[in-house]
């Protein structure tokens, strides 16, 4: 293995690095949801693909915690948990809210900067052609100076800021968030192996986009190309994976350490999180140590048995605990595109080939576990239970990058895996039997009601600040703000779709939920693709198709035909919160929405 000096970073906290770009003046605000009923007309570039990017950008404004910019975009937004990290003596304030709520966790975060930055690595030329680049910047800065803060010290990384029990008794907004907001860290003692390496695999990722780095031999470089600040990402992603391998406290899962990360983010190991830390330090990195870290990379993904989640029957899903998938798309861009890099390698491009398309054949010929629906959704059984977009998204975005960076071993792949692509992506934008668009703010039909504390603009009586309304789904009968861009977490394997604020399954939106949508509207972008679906979808269509009744998922047992309550809803019943001693949450409605960390997958 190989083991890099750790670089020494102050204890002190760390100046915030000012966004390279200039924003635009005017700023981009997200147009009328009207306006996504109107077809282009061929403009160029695309103008509603323009849009899409721009708004689900404009979606991580939304989620910003601490002081707020003077050129902050959201007006409805305001400075919020300001003391964050006083309680360990360190700013750790900034950085986002990770979903409907205001607890900030690093392990689903550093997973959406990565993708993100793997993205734009990608297709960067689509955020230029939509004058998104600025914006794009300002996004990640904001996440990578926060994760910046989040490491004061080699061997010490912060996973988790806020109480998940004390936050889940709170639907207020931003101005009142109840204390204490106590900060978790994993250490050289106790270690956290996977979220110091996902930590390290962002700010790796990140590192190259910053420093022009490349995935293809077509991509041009960039304007938001900053050295400066790519070597800092750099110094930062190299001592997390020495702390990630090499920590006196050995390896193991970062809840072992953090048992309160547990309910809401547990991982479920770390040889992928490694593997795809060392291939993007392999890409930042260059020469020998370049060469080292792809063979570390190589050496995870075969102790670790991770080939074995890519066989038909077993195949996992890419996300925020699972890597797996995007560990053998990478690595085959890195075969294709830095010869010297895998140079003596027995890990060559059909390595990866071989592994990537074995996964992606089991998807498209449906010989594995996954399958559609009626409607067009692809379903991984157990995996999309909670948030069915996501699984689907991310799979449409790797098939994407694969065939677009001409990786397949045949013509009738690359086809094949465009084709399947495009369906989710379709789907997700509008082409489902509810004819929604699960973008909020994107269109008429878009979800009205995420489930989102921000957004939601409830107001707790009196001085009762930890409290719920009785009825989530009424009160207020609608939302105070339109909470722009959030992709919510999507329809029942059924197809069908309820809209309800108290549903958290289908309506909440989170970090990583948005990110494989941004990376698929800039592909679209970059090869000049015509209107997304949704300018063809009927404004008021989903009215008309609407279901009654009430769904039946881990947040919401109403619609379920068997008797007594779900193992989840039994759980959530005795969930106790700690506040000034133990209060229990007796109201009918509100155990079920206090269930929602407990279950995201």
């Amino acid at each position: 293995m190989l083991f890099v000096s750790p670089l020494v970073i102050p204890l002190v906290t760390l100046q915030t690095v000012l966004a390279q770009l200039p924003l635009p003046n005017p700023p981009y605000t997200p147009p009328d949801p009207d306006q996504g009923t109107q077809p282009s007309n061929a403009s160029t570039p695309n103008s509603q693909w323009s849009t899409l990017l721009g708004n689900l950008l404009y979606f991580y404004d939304e989620q910003r915690s601490g002081k707020l910019p003077s050129n902050e975009r959201v007006p409805w937004r305001n400075d919020s948990a300001l003391d964050d990290g006083s309680d360990v003596g360190l700013d750790l304030s900034g950085g986002y809210y990770d979903a409907g709520d205001y607890v900030k966790y690093t392990f689903p975060l550093s997973f959406t900067l990565m993708s993100i930055c793997w993205g734009a690595l990608d297709a960067g030329q689509g955020y230029e052609a939509a004058n998104q680049t600025a914006y794009l910047d300002d996004m990640l800065r904001w996440g990578l100076d926060w994760l910046i803060k989040a490491h004061p010290s080699s061997n010490t990384l912060f996973v988790q800021v806020g109480d998940g029990n004390l936050d889940n008794a709170y639907w207020g907004g931003d101005r009142s968030i109840p204390p204490p907001r106590p900060s978790y860290q994993i250490n050289d003692t106790s270690p956290g192996t996977d979220a110091a390496a996902q930590a390290s695999a962002a700010f790796a990722a990140c590192s190259s986009l910053y420093s022009n780095r490349t995935l293809s031999t077509s991509s041009p470089s960039l304007t938001l190309a900053n050295d400066s600040y790519a070597s800092t990402l750099h110094s930062h992603a190299r001592d997390l994976y020495t702390f990630a391998t090499n920590a006196t406290g050995g390896m193991q899962t970062y809840q072992t350490a953090v048992p309160q990360s547990a309910d809401a983010y547990a991982s479920s190991g770390y040889s992928d999180d490694l593997a795809i830390a060392a291939l993007f330090l392999a890409l930042a990195d260059s020469g020998l140590n370049a060469t080292a870290y792809y063979s570390d990379a190589v050496s995870w993904y075969f102790s670790g048995s991770l080939q074995q989640q890519l066989v038909a029957g077993d195949e996992t899903v890419f996300n925020w605990d699972s890597k797996t998938p995007g560990v053998v798309v990478l690595a085959a861009q890195l075969a294709a595109t830095n010869s010297d890099v895998v140079s003596g390698s027995n890990a060559t491009l059909k390595v990866w080939q071989n592994a990537a398309e074995g996964y992606f054949d089991a998807i498209v010929n449906g010989t594995g576990r996954s399958h559609l629906t009626q409607g067009g959704l692809l379903i991984f059984p157990g995996d999309s239970d909670e948030a069915s977009l996501n699984p689907a998204l991310n799979v449409a975005m790797l098939m994407t990058r694969y065939a677009s960076a001409n990786l397949t071993s045949s013509q009738d792949r690359h086809d094949r895996y465009m084709v399947f692509a495009q369906r989710q992506l379709d789907y997700a934008l509008g082409k489902n039997p509810m004819s929604v668009p699960y973008v909020v703010g994107t269109h008429p039909n878009s979800p009205h009601n995420p489930h989102s504390a921000l957004a939601t603009g409830y107001a707790p009586p009196g001085n009762a600040s930890l409290s719920a309304p009785d009825n989530l789904d009424s009160d207020p009968p609608q939302e105070a703000y339109v909470l722009y861009g959030g992709v919510v977490g999507g329809p029942a394997s059924d197809d069908r779709f309820w809209d309800l604020r108290s549903d958290w399954v289908q309506n909440e939106v989170a970090l990583d939920y948005t990110a494989p949508l941004l990376t698929l509207a800039a592909q679209a972008l970059a090869r000049g693709e015509g209107d997304p679906y949704y300018t063809q979808v009927k404004a008021g269509a989903y009215d008309d198709v609407r279901p009654s009744g009430w769904p039946c998922d881990a947040a919401i047992q109403t619609g379920c035909r068997h008797t007594g309550l779900s193992k989840g809803g039994k759980i959530a019943v005795g969930v106790v919160v700690s506040v000034v001693g133990l209060v229990i949450i007796g109201l009918g409605a509100y155990w079920v929405w206090r269930s929602r960390r407990n279950s995201r997958y």
